[in-house]
C-alpha cells in the first residue's frame, strides 16, 4: 500500500512539474467587450500564465494575452496558424481586425497574443512611455536634447520596472520561444503555423531553431536577415526606399511637373527646418501644450514612415511640398499620425531591443553608413538615439551580449514563405533572399508596389493562404506581379477642414451632430412645404415670396454642398484615405464654389429679412429655417471648410 502511494505522489509529483514548466491556461472574459462584432464570432479568450524568467522556477509568473479564432468550417482537429506581431512592443491581439475575416480561417485556426509586456499580456510595461516620447518630439529643441530627454525617460521606465520587481533581462525572443512552445502544447497542437511580421519574423527563427519540430511552415513577413545590422543599415535602407520614389516621380511626367526636383526640394527641406522649424496647432489630447514642433528629424521619420503603406507612399510628393511651403495646417493634420507610431509599448521594446539587438550593432558603423548621405545630416535620430538608450541601459550588466545562434535554421525541412516589400525602408528587397538562403525549402515573393507588411493585403493574403493550406504546392512567386502601379496623388486642393469633417463624421458623436441633423430635417420640410405653397400661390405679398424664395434656395444649395461634400469624402478615403488630411482633389473643386454661394445667399437672406422682418408673415417659421440653415454654416466654418 505504501509502494503504491508512494506511486501516486511521485506521478503527482512529476505532472505537478510538467504543469509549472509549461505554464497554465485560463479563460477570460473578451478583450473587446464594445466590438459587437466580434461576440458573434467563435472566439475563445485567455491567459497563458508562464514564469517571467524559464530558468528561475523560483521567478514571478506572468500573463500573457491569447486569442483563439476557431475556423469557419467548425473542424475540431484544424491546423492552427500562430501570429507573432512586430515592433518589439507591438500587440497581436489587438491585430484581430486583419485577421477574423482571413481566408486562412476557412480551415485553420487562427491564434493571436500579445508577447510578455505588451497589450492586454500582464504586467505591461511601461504603457505611457510613447506618450511621454510624443511629447519630447513635440518640443523646438536640439536633436541633442531630445536624445537626452529620451534617455532620461527610458531610463525612468527601467527603474519604474526593477522596483516593481521585474526581471528585465527575461524579455526577449528566447523566453517569447519558450512561451510559444508552452501555448502549442497546452492548446492541444502538436506543431502549427507560424507567422511573423517586422521584428516577429525574427522572433519566428529564434523560435524555429529553438524548437524546430513545433514548425510546420512557417511566414516571414518583411524579414529581419541580420540582427547585427538591422540598425547600421538603417539610413541605407531609408533612402534606397525613398530614392525609388523620386525615381518615379522624376520619370512620371504628371507628378515631375506638380512636384519638380522632388529629391532636391526633400533635402532643401530638411535644410529648411534645420534653421527654421514648423510649430502647428493640434488638439490638447494628443498634446498637452496644444502644439508640434516639426524640425528636421521629425520631417525625416514622417517620410520614412510614409515609405510602409503603399497608399502614404503615394501622398509623399505631395507631402514633402506641404513641408517645403510650410502649410501649418495640413501638416497640424498629420500629429495624429505620429501618435499612433509611438502607440506600441515601448517598455518592452527597450526590453527586447537592449536586450538582443543594439548591443549586437556598433554606433560606428551606423555613423559610418549615415555619413554617405550627406544631405541627412547625421541619419535619422528616431533610431540613432536608441544607441545612446540602451548604452545606459546596459551600463550595470556583467555579461556579454551576443547574437543569438540560428544555426540549427539550415537543418530544418519546414517549407518557409518570405515576403518584402518593394519600398518597405526598415526590411528592404534584399533581407529576403538572404533569409531565403539559411533554409533548405526558403521561398521569396516581393510585392511590388508595398511597403511594409506585403502580407498583409488581398494578394498577400491569398499567397499565404495558399503556401500554408498546401505547403507542397508551388509558391506564385509572381503574385504581385499585377499588384495597382504607385499612382502618385496631385492635383490636390488644400483644405485642413477636410480631415476634421471626416473625422467627425467618422466617429460620430450624436451629442455633437445632432443639432446639425435637426437642422437638416426643418431644411427639408420647409423647401418641401413652401415650394409647394408657391406654387399654389398662396402668398400675396412679395416680402412673403421673395424671403420664402431665398429661403428654398440658401436651404438647397446647402445642403447639396454638405452632400456633395461627404459623398467626396467617401469616394477618396475609398481610393487614398489620407488625401483627406490636406483637402480634396480639383475635380471637387466645385463643392467649395457650391459652399461659397450658399454662404452668399445666407448673408443676402439674412438681411432681407432683418430689413424686412415687420411686414413677413409666419416670420417665425422663416427664422427657424433660416437659423437652421446659420447652424449650417457654423458647422462647415467651425469644422474649416468655409
Amino acid at each position: 500500500m505504501k509502494n503504491i502511494t508512494a506511486i501516486v505522489l511521485l506521478v503527482f509529483s512529476c505532472f505537478t512539474s510538467i504543469q509549472s514548466q509549461n505554464g497554465s491556461l485560463q479563460k477570460t472574459e473578451t478583450f473587446f467587450p464594445n466590438a459587437d462584432v466580434l461576440k458573434e464570432d467563435r472566439i475563445a479568450y485567455k491567459f497563458l500564465s508562464v514564469p517571467e524568467n524559464w530558468d528561475d522556477p523560483k521567478s514571478n509568473t506572468i500573463k500573457i494575452a491569447v486569442s483563439i479564432l476557431k475556423n469557419k468550417s467548425n473542424k475540431t482537429d484544424a491546423d492552427a496558424v500562430v501570429f507573432i506581431q512586430g515592433g518589439p512592443g507591438a500587440s497581436g491581439v489587438q491585430n484581430i481586425g486583419s485577421w477574423y475575416k482571413h481566408p486562412l480561417r476557412e480551415k485553420n485556426d487562427i491564434v493571436l497574443f500579445d508577447i510578455r509586456g505588451t497589450g492586454f499580456s500582464e504586467p505591461r510595461l511601461c504603457p505611457d512611455l510613447g506618450k511621454k516620447f510624443m511629447e519630447i518630439l513635440a518640443k523646438n529643441q536640439s536633436e541633442t536634447e531630445d536624445e537626452k530627454q529620451k534617455t532620461a525617460e527610458a531610463l525612468s521606465c527601467k527603474q519604474d520596472l526593477l522596483n516593481q520587481g521585474v526581471d528585465i533581462e527575461a524579455y526577449n525572443s528566447l523566453s517569447v520561444s519558450q512561451d510559444l512552445h508552452a501555448l502549442k502544447t497546452l492548446l492541444g497542437y502538436s506543431n502549427w503555423h507560424v507567422y511573423g511580421a517586422s521584428y516577429g519574423t525574427y522572433m519566428a527563427q529564434v523560435y524555429a531553431n529553438m524548437y524546430p519540430t513545433d514548425i510546420k511552415t512557417l511566414s516571414l513577413d518583411s524579414s529581419i536577415s541580420d540582427i547585427s545590422t538591422y540598425y547600421t543599415k538603417n539610413t541605407t535602407n531609408y533612402i534606397s526606399s525613398l530614392s525609388k520614389v523620386f525615381k518615379k516621380c522624376l520619370n512620371d511626367s504628371v507628378c515631375n511637373d506638380q512636384y519638380p526636383d522632388l529629391e532636391q526640394v526633400y533635402y532643401k527641406t530638411i535644410a529648411d527646418l534645420e534653421e527654421q522649424p514648423i510649430t502647428v496647432k493640434v488638439d490638447k489630447k494628443l498634446i498637452e501644450s496644444g502644439e508640434f514642433t516639426y524640425n528636421s528629424e521629425d520631417f525625416k521619420i514622417a517620410i520614412q514612415q510614409a515609405l510602409y503603406h503603399k497608399k502614404l507612399v503615394e501622398v509623399i510628393p505631395l507631402l514633402i511640398y506641404q513641408f517645403q511651403e510650410r502649410n501649418e495646417d495640413a501638416l497640424g493634420n498629420l500629429v495624429p499620425a505620429f501618435s499612433s507610431l509611438l502607440g506600441m509599448d515601448y517598455g518592452v521594446y527597450y526590453c527586447v531591443s537592449c536586450n538582443e539587438t543594439l548591443p549586437n550593432n556598433k554606433i560606428s558603423e551606423y555613423q559610418t553608413d549615415a555619413s554617405r548621405y550627406k544631405g541627412l545630416k547625421g541619419g535619422v535620430s528616431f533610431y540613432k538615439s536608441d544607441f545612446k538608450v540602451c548604452e545606459k541601459w546596459n551600463l550595470s550588466r556583467q555579461d556579454t551580449i551576443v547574437p543569438y545562434d540560428l544555426s540549427k535554421l539550415s537543418s530544418i525541412s519546414s517549407p518557409v514563405l518570405i515576403f518584402s516589400g518593394e519600398y518597405d525602408p526598415i526590411t528592404p528587397v534584399g533581407n529576403g533572399d538572404e533569409v531565403a538562403r539559411k533554409f533548405k525549402n526558403g521561398y521569396t515573393v516581393i510585392g511590388h508596389n508595398l511597403g511594409h507588411v506585403p502580407g498583409f493585403t488581398k494578394t498577400g493574403n491569398q499567397v499565404a493562404e495558399a503556401f500554408i493550406n498546401d505547403p507542397d504546392k508551388q509558391i506564385d512567386v509572381s503574385a504581385f506581379n499585377n499588384e495597382d502601379a504607385v499612382d502618385f496623388v496631385n492635383g490636390v486642393v488644400i483644405n485642413p477642414g477636410v480631415s476634421k469633417v471626416g473625422n467627425n463624421l467618422s466617429k460620430i458623436n450624436l451629442v455633437f451632430l445632432l443639432p446639425l441633423f435637426v437642422a437638416l430635417l426643418i431644411m427639408f420640410v420647409f423647401v418641401f412645404t413652401y415650394v409647394t405653397k408657391l406654387v399654389k400661390k398662396q402668398y400675396n405679398t412679395n416680402s412673403d415670396k421673395i424671403i420664402r424664395v431665398l429661403s428654398i434656395l440658401t436651404s438647397i444649395v446647402g445642403i447639396t454642398g454638405l452632400i456633395s461634400l461627404v459623398l467626396a469624402l467617401m469616394k477618396v478615403a475609398g481610393q487614398n484615405y489620407f488625401v483627406l488630411a490636406f483637402g480634396l482633389p480639383e475635380n471637387f473643386n466645385y463643392i467649395f464654389t457650391v459652399l461659397l454661394i450658399f454662404s452668399v445667399l445666407l448673408f443676402i437672406t439674412m438681411l432681407y429679412f432683418i430689413v424686412r422682418i415687420k411686414i413677413i408673415n409666419d416670420r417665425s417659421i422663416v427664422f427657424s429655417v433660416l437659423f437652421s440653415n446659420i447652424l449650417l454654416f457654423t458647422y462647415l466654418f467651425y469644422w474649416g471648410v468655409l
